[in-house]
């Protein structure tokens, strides 16, 4: 970029007035992007002082770098590598659309800088091929693996010996029955019968 169209440039930057629609800061839905005013007793259209700028001839920029990007460039508009022929790299710069899917967008990238132009918006994309690969389980770490259960699991394991030493007091009873039924049989002895005589009999 030579220092005329850096001057040119500054110059650019200098006249450049901000252009604010009417009545942008009464109402909140207003934006300030300009509108035209259209009114029939519109200040801003009678070109009162205090209503803001109109655009005339006298804002614009110098011819020589109207358009050009503030790099010193002007810009192409690319989406495809049929694009990127018959560019010059010295004037012009390249800037990749927004429907360009990741893959296009590197092989149209390397063709670029291959060809010494100035990408605008380039992107540091990551080929598949440098992604880490996973790292092997070793067997201890399997085991620790294991022994490190989460507090679900935990809490399931230590209710369930529980469960079982409360089912052990259930089968207690049955023996303790099976116990007594021959204590009582032992204890069942045959009744005597007394006679007239008072000599008791068993039967």
């Amino acid at each position: 970029m030579t220092t005329e169209v850096k001057r040119l440039i500054r110059v650019r930057v200098d006249k450049g007035a901000s252009f604010k629609r009417d009545g942008y800061g009464k109402k909140r839905q207003l934006s300030d992007s300009w509108r035209k005013p259209r009114g029939q007793h519109n200040k801003q259209r009678e070109q009162k002082k205090a209503k803001g700028a109109l655009p005339k001839p006298g804002f614009g920029s110098p011819v020589a770098v109207r358009g050009m990007h503030p790099s010193g460039f002007f810009e192409i508009l690319v989406s495809s590598l049929k694009d990127l022929e018959g560019l010059d790299p010295k004037t012009q710069a390249v800037r990749l659309g927004a429907t360009v899917g990741t893959r296009k967008r590197i092989i149209i990238q390397e063709q670029a800088v291959a060809a010494g132009l100035r990408v605008l918006n380039a992107r540091v994309v990551r080929a598949k091929a440098r992604k880490i690969p996973a790292k092997p389980v070793l067997k201890e770490e399997g085991k620790k693996k294991e022994e490190t259960k989460p507090e679900g699991t935990r809490k399931a394991e230590k209710k369930a010996p529980a469960k079982k030493a409360a089912a052990k007091p259930k089968a207690e009873p049955a023996e303790k029955a099976e116990k007594k039924a021959p204590a009582k049989k032992a204890a069942a002895k045959p009744k005597a019968k007394t006679t007239k005589s008072g000599v008791k009999k068993n039967e």
